[in-house]
């Protein structure tokens, strides 16, 4: 492993928070703990903790000794000095004297002893860097050290490799117990660089940053080292079906799958897909059964994936029934397995736990790869890079040796630890949470208004338009996949699922919102024109609903089509037949949907707008019309029963509010200010 130490960084550091009144030890403690956190190898979202014992004033400018320590939902690849939160050093250093000490009480000295109460809560493992007597100090959760410790052996391996160098500390739940042993070895060893905490991390610490970070750099060079000349064995294969099911095919019936529950309390999940040479390799290990539910690499995995991934049947691309059923029953068997897992290892613990839910976070699928499960695209991302690092750690585990986690009581204490479970939050979930929106003519200005509206609810979205640049853009500002899709073209339209597919696992809810005002009457319109017309106002429509519910039948957990319909359909104007009959389609379309599939819980409505500026309706277009009628522009798009202007986000609204409208199907709202023209029920 590179060190990437460069004093000229560390001094731009220095200065650039200086100006902020940051002390030179704190602007060195977010440099190098940047470093640390920028490389997933040593940690991966939140994991790991540095600190740094220095001098702050208090309210009276009495100066103290204060421990700078990552506090918790803190980055180390992204910190700032409000990171860092500053906790008074010796009232934490006295109770290295005490022989126990619940968790509820160590939280509540540390943050009794901050300097702002405001800060966020110091790490967990604040008590192992307070009792520690170095001014700065590195943790991580090296992938090559927990290769070497995720063994039967592993304490025989890093004494062998580390001797003197680093000081080994038995396996620990983190929190006070940990800490006061983590303190007793180092004691007991003072020249130590370092401590490897079995099966868990690495410590390393020093007198200045630069020391503690190198020695960091050492102690994981070594191990990857030794794993590079230990002798190294394959994972051995299984035998594949000649042609497998592609991850897009695989997705929604996984998707349904791992759905908890029934009815209006069911709760979906978001995955995400990942594979390359290595993930393929391990997934169709043929010993992935025994070393895949060893349990998590490192402790705190376990909080985030649960302690072990669901493997389904490799996927038979001339069977997909047949994986369908045999991912169904892995699914019931592993819900069982966990139930048993959970009663089993509550009943050995002190407190009482209550049950979390027994959906997988992770899925491994052989001779394809491994998706990420979470309440949402961020959770389900994690959950795949922390798949990517369960590959990496395991596989060199295995090559050398044998892979060997935690105990699955240690791995229960884990996932159901109050303090970790802080971590993740327990804030009140939006209305579209979990769900998949798919958003066409997202590139236009009612498009990326619904986009909006979907993500300010909850959803994740996925944005399709012809138009890459425009996609792009919209995507940036709402917060979501970025799709470049002809949605006249049905082969451009299945190549835009199957990417919704992979990044987000199926789709819940369709807008289907592209469309283009064709002219002329109908005496003169062209064939061309009018086929046009169709293609992108009708079939379009139908090419999206389809493959929507064709994939919302195979996640069997409901959904929507939502279609912008026009007052063209019902109330036709002059000159706009090539627009208005294609309209009057798709609503006859929206119609069928749900007489067809609302045996299916998949519901289909419309909105039916008027005079909106977008790209159908241009301001020289509201000009003309408005000058047509000898009336002003402002007069002409107020020009309803209420006078009031309708814009691109009331549109969006009503998308959502149908969405969210669990009852209601086969319906068209108008959002025009009242045309009664228009009016439909």
């Amino acid at each position: 492993m590179k060190n990437l130490w460069s004093d000229n960084d560390a001094r731009a550091y220095v200065r650039r928070y200086a100006k902020d009144g940051v002390s030179e030890d704190v602007a060195l403690r977010v440099y190098t703990t940047r470093l640390l956190g920028g490389d997933p190898r040593l940690v991966i979202h939140g994991g790991g903790n540095t600190s740094v014992k220095t001098q702050m004033a208090d309210l009276t400018g009495r100066e103290l000794d204060v421990l700078c320590v990552k506090g918790s939902g803190w980055d180390m690849g992204d910190i700032e000095p409000p990171g860092l939160p500053a906790v008074r050093l010796e009232p934490l250093r006295e109770l290295v004297q005490l022989t126990s000490l619940s968790d509820e009480d160590m939280v509540n000295v540390q943050r009794g002893n901050l300097l702002d109460s405001t800060s966020p809560n110091p790490s967990v493992e604040t008590l192992l860097h307070a009792f520690l007597p170095h001014k700065f100090i590195d943790h991580t959760h090296s992938n090559a050290v927990l290769a070497l410790t995720d063994q039967p052996d592993g304490e025989a391996i890093c004494r062998d490799l580390y001797g003197s160098r680093a000081a080994l500390v038995p396996y620990i739940m983190p929190g006070f117990a940990l800490a006061k042993k983590a303190w007793e070895v180092q004691a007991a060893n003072p020249d130590c660089e370092g401590l490897i905490l079995l099966k868990h991390g690495v410590f390393s610490f020093g007198e200045t940053a630069k020391e503690a970070y190198s020695r960091m750099i050492r102690l994981v060079s070594m191990a990857e080292k030794a794993a590079r000349q230990s002798k190294r064995k394959p994972l051995a294969q299984v035998r594949l079906p000649a042609k497998l099911m592609k991850p897009a095919e695989i997705a929604p019936i996984l998707r349904g799958l791992v759905a908890d529950g029934e009815g209006e309390a069911q709760k979906r999940f978001v995955m995400t897909f990942r594979s390359n040479a290595e993930i393929k390799r391990y997934v169709s290990a043929r010993d992935l059964e025994r070393f895949s539910q060893e349990g998590n690499v490192t402790p705190d995995h376990s909080i985030r994936i649960k302690p072990v991934p669901l493997i389904v049947p490799a996927p038979n691309a001339a069977a997909p029934e047949k994986f369908a059923e045999g991912a169904a029953k892995a699914m019931a068997a592993f819900r069982q397995r966990y139930r048993d897992y959970f009663a089993t290892n509550n009943k050995k613990s002190p407190v009482k736990k209550i049950r979390l839910d027994n959906s997988p976070r992770v899925i491994l699928v052989p001779g394809v790869g491994l998706f990420g499960v979470g309440n949402d695209a961020k959770a389900a991302h994690i959950a795949a890079d922390l798949g990517e690092t369960t590959v990496e750690v395991t596989t060199n585990a295995e090559a050398i040796g044998r892979f060997d986690s935690i105990s699955k009581y240690d791995q229960f204490e884990i996932e159901y630890w109050s303090l970790e479970q802080a971590k993740l939050g327990k804030g009140q979930e939006k209305p579209l949470a979990r769900q998949i929106a798919v958003v066409t003519g997202a590139g236009g200005t009612i498009g990326t208004a619904i986009a909006g509206a979907f993500k300010a609810a909850g959803a994740d979205v996925a944005l399709l338009d012809r138009d890459a640049k425009a996609v792009e853009a919209a995507a940036a500002s709402v917060g979501g996949l970025a799709i470049e899709a002809d949605v006249t073209d049905p082969k451009s339209v299945e190549n835009a699922y199957a990417r919704v597919a992979e990044a987000f696992g199926g789709v819940d809810i369709l807008v289907s919102n592209a469309g283009a005002a064709w002219q002329g009457r109908m005496d003169e319109v062209d064939d061309k024109g009018l086929r046009e017309s169709f293609e992108l106002n009708f079939f379009a429509h139908q090419y999206m609903a389809q493959r929507a519910v064709q994939i919302m039948c195979q996640q069997a957990t409901g959904g929507v089509l939502l279609f912008n319909a026009s007052k063209q359909a019902v109330n036709p104007g002059p000159d706009f037949g090539p627009y208005g009959l294609p309209k009057a389609a798709a609503m006859a379309l929206m119609r069928q949907y749900a007489v067809e599939f609302g045996g299916d819980g998949i519901r289909s409505n419309a909105v039916n707008a008027d005079r909106i500026k977008s790209g159908l309706l241009t301001d020289s277009m509201v000009k003309s019309r408005a000058k047509a009628r000898g009336v002003s522009a402002d007069s002409y798009m107020r020009g309803n029963l209420l006078g009031r202007e309708v814009t691109a986000a009331d549109v969006a609204q009503a998308f959502v509010d149908l969405a969210l409208a669990e009852k209601t199907t086969g319906a068209v709202i108008t959002v025009d200010g009242g045309n009664i023209a228009a009016a439909l029920r």
